[in-house]
């Protein structure tokens, strides 16, 4: 049977984990009254006997008196009391009086006392959260109402020209009494030949609209009406006033202004509905929000309840006294048990949204608002460890066909070099950083850091840590099997250029298949990946999120896989497999020009983010972690300068100088600002206060390991490049392989850190942008 405290700690929300009863510390108080009553030694009235015979006489006699003497005559042992505070809120706070049974007892005293502050703290942490989740409701049903406003509208084409009576839309009759509805102008339908009171009802519809930061613009469609006056077309226009993707709102703009006479149907009209079909579905995303906050404060409630009861329990068995009725009665009563907000609140989201968002289709709607994770299945254990085992197999088949063939001899060693070695070290890169990834996703999970909910992920089709060691030992299974069908076509002397062309095949296979539009092979995370990827090399157009500057951090740990990528790109779209011509991608001007913009590029993107994240947070920090990756772009093109011209002294101080300066802004943006370590306040030696992680000497370690592993640019200045060119390739696959390593080491760190900050701020459920102005009031 598994102890409640685990359980309790399996269950527990992470990021509340704070407001939770502290249900280890009762234990421990529990236990301190447990050891006050161990029986002392025999007193001098048991003899030289020891314990009397007749002690458990005594002590069954000793109850049953209690309880017929004593049961009339009860004490609570908790008294609640209302005060009222300096805001005028009144607010329940709970204190415990004992009865004269305990009062001599210091360990008892300090039980309920520490109760007493784990009760307040639970309801009123309930009650925050609860009026947080009831306004949000509130703002969620006035967005909601603005939208069927403007879709009634936008589903009436006779806005189009409404220049006359027939012209005028069907106006829905809430809005005629509404309350929102008064004191607006209505001279833009005063002019036409309308009866007064649909002019009212439609103007004051209008108004209403735009009162809540909806613009209709009137623009010429060309052509009159049958008094001569130019016709007239109503375009709604929702301000961009949230966090939106801002490439769109450029486009939308430009295209907008391109368009002078929107016909039926036309582009204005697109536009509308776009931006229409954009706000229904930031508001669908709202309410699952909600939904889910809803359900965990559900959970939190009925989690404390059963931590109370259990820990009351465990001091009445202690005591030897029923004093767990008197408090639970208290607890019952209390706000986050007797209040039914939130399950009524939960009951109408559920309807609403059934209602508007699943055409009453109430199956439909909870797989929205619940949605099912899929279960780890144990087919993908056993595939990946049959394609770990082949992968093994294949590696070993590949190691001595290499060895019999001589691929690594002077004499062919530069042609396999030229066309196998770069695509296929993409692969292994890539193949590593897969790994490496499964294994944070493992980390995260043992930990419980909610990486899902920081990457803003899908929990129904996010990637587990099964999934990522299945797509990686895959994914190597299949390079290495193609390692060995080239090397035995190259032993049946097929000619080169039909067997160099089977590393682009499988490069072309890998690109069609990351972008396959069929519903397999994890097609959520393969899209996720690209629409990240997009808003990457956009950057900074793009509003940046916490998954978009972690995957931009990952990029620049894989500059030498994009090295490779440029080189492979380069000799087959030139078509040099077939000649050998290798000196076409390896010389010149313009290939030197390519290293550097390559090896800037990884940098750039993630300068750009930090200023965007700056021009949208107002946030100094962002500016001086954009230095970070402008000093990084420096030492990188210091240093392949200084492998160009390796005999000059003077790149050589430049590029150590560079480096240095680099390193040690990495390491201390690494530890302090991305670790949130190296606190010299901190209760845990140069660390932080909450560690997730027990061992200590693990965070000791990391910091040594993540330091080391910065300093592997000292490979360029120590003469490597003179040693023989096979050993050079596998010293540069080894030094890639270090980084991406490190890469993921710092990964668990950052996302703890980041977990640990939504913990310090109770953010368990992501606050959903809405596309209406959350006012009500004039102006």
């Amino acid at each position: 049977m598994v102890k409640f405290s685990k359980e309790l700690e399996a269950q527990l929300i992470p990021e509340w984990k704070g407001a939770f009863v502290n249900y280890w510390l009762l234990k421990k108080q529990v236990k301190k009254i447990k050891l006050s009553r161990v029986p002392k030694q025999p007193s001098d009235a048991a003899g030289d006997f020891g314990v009397s015979i007749f002690d458990p006489v005594r002590f069954v006699t000793k109850r049953i008196s209690d309880m017929l003497f004593n049961f009339d005559n009860k004490t609570e042992i908790i008294q609640v009391k209302s005060k009222i505070m300096e805001d005028g809120d009144e607010e329940e706070i709970y204190e415990t009086e004992l009865a004269q049974l305990f009062s001599s007892e210091d360990e008892v005293r300090v039980f309920f006392e520490a109760l007493d502050e784990e009760l307040n703290k639970v309801n009123q942490f309930y009650k925050t959260k609860e009026s947080e989740f009831l306004e949000r409701g509130n703002i969620l049903n006035k967005q909601l109402q603005i939208l069927l406003d403007l879709k009634q509208i936008l589903n009436d084409r006779r806005w189009k020209n409404y220049g006359s009576k027939s012209n005028i839309p069907s106006v829905p009759s809430s809005w005629s009494s509404s309350p929102r509805n008064s004191n607006f102008s209505t001279e833009s339908l005063a002019e036409s030949n309308t009866a007064p009171t649909e002019i009212t009802q439609t103007s004051e519809a209008i108004a209403a609209l735009e009162r809540n930061g909806v613009n209709f613009i009137n623009t010429t469609t060309g052509g009159k009406t049958k008094k001569g006056k130019p016709k007239t077309a109503m375009r709604i226009d929702i301000p961009n006033t949230t966090p939106t993707r801002t490439i769109t709102a450029v486009t939308s703009m430009l295209w907008e202004d391109l368009v002078n006479n929107p016909k039926k149907d036309g582009p204005g009209e697109f536009i509308n509905r776009k931006k229409i079909q954009c706000a229904e579905k930031m508001i669908r995303g709202a309410f699952v929000e909600l939904y889910r906050g809803l359900g965990l404060l559900k959970t939190y409630s009925s989690l404390n309840m059963v931590a109370f009861t259990k820990i009351l329990k465990k001091f009445d068995k202690v005591s030897n006294q029923q004093a767990s009725e008197s408090y639970l009665k208290a607890v019952k009563i209390s706000h986050f048990i007797s209040s039914d907000k939130v399950v009524r609140l939960m009951d109408e989201v559920e309807s609403i949204f059934t209602k508007h968002f699943a055409s009453n289709d109430k199956k439909k709607a909870m797989k929205f608002l619940r949605p099912q994770q899929n279960k780890d299945s144990h087919t993908v254990t056993f595939f990946v460890g049959l394609f770990t085992g082949c992968f093994v197999s294949l590696f070993s088949v590949y190691a001595i066909l290499a060895h019999l063939s001589g691929i690594f001899s002077p004499s062919t060693e530069r042609d396999y070099m030229e066309t196998v070695y770069p695509v296929f070290s993409v692969f292994a890169l890539l193949s590593l950083h897969l790994f490496m990834y499964g294994c944070n996703l493992f980390m995260w999970k043992s930990t419980r850091i909610n990486y899902n909910f920081i990457f803003e992920f899908q929990p129904s089709t996010a990637l587990k840590y099964r999934d990522a060691f299945l797509v990686c030992t895959t994914f190597m299974t299949t390079v290495v099997a193609a390692m060995v069908v080239h090397l035995i076509l190259r032993a049946k002397n097929f000619l080169p250029s039909q067997v160099d062309a089977i590393p682009g095949v499988f490069l072309l296979f890998a690109v069609a298949l990351l972008v396959c539009p069929l519903d397999i092979l994890y097609r959520p995370t393969r899209y996720c990946f690209i629409r990240v990827i997009r808003n990457i090399v956009c950057s900074p157009l793009y509003k940046v999120l916490m998954v978009d500057f972690f995957m931009a951090d990952q990029l620049t740990s894989q500059i030498p896989l994009l090295r490779h990528m440029e080189s492979t790109a380069c000799y087959f779209l030139a078509g040099n497999f077939r000649s050998h011509q290798y000196e076409t991608c390896r010389s010149g001007r313009l290939f030197r020009e390519l290293l550097y913009v390559i090896s800037f590029l990884p940098y750039y993107w993630r300068a750009m983010q930090c200023a965007r994240r700056w021009f949208d947070e107002c946030d100094v920090n962002h500016l001086a972690n954009m230095g970070k990756y402008v000093s990084a772009m420096v030492a990188a093109g210091s240093r392949i300068t200084y492998a160009n011209n390796p005999h000059s002294h003077l790149w050589f101080y430049i590029v150590v100088i560079t480096s240095v300066v680099a390193t040690v802004y990495q390491l201390y943006w690494d530890f302090v600002m991305d670790w949130g370590l190296f606190d010299p306040k901190s209760k845990n030696l140069w660390l932080r206060d909450e560690l997730i992680l027990k061992n200590k000497s693990i965070y000791y370690a990391s910091i040594a390991l993540n330091a080391v592993l910065r300093v592997a640019w000292v490979e360029t200045v120590m003469g490597f490049h003179r040693i023989p060119d096979v050993e050079s390739r596998l010293l540069d696959f080894l030094l890639a392989s270090l980084e991406v390593i490190r890469r993921g080491h710092w990964n668990f760190y950052r996302l703890e850190n980041e977990h640990l900050n939504n913990v310090g701020k109770y953010r368990a459920v992501k606050t959903v942008p809405l596309p209406f102005r959350e006012t009500d009031s004039d102006g």
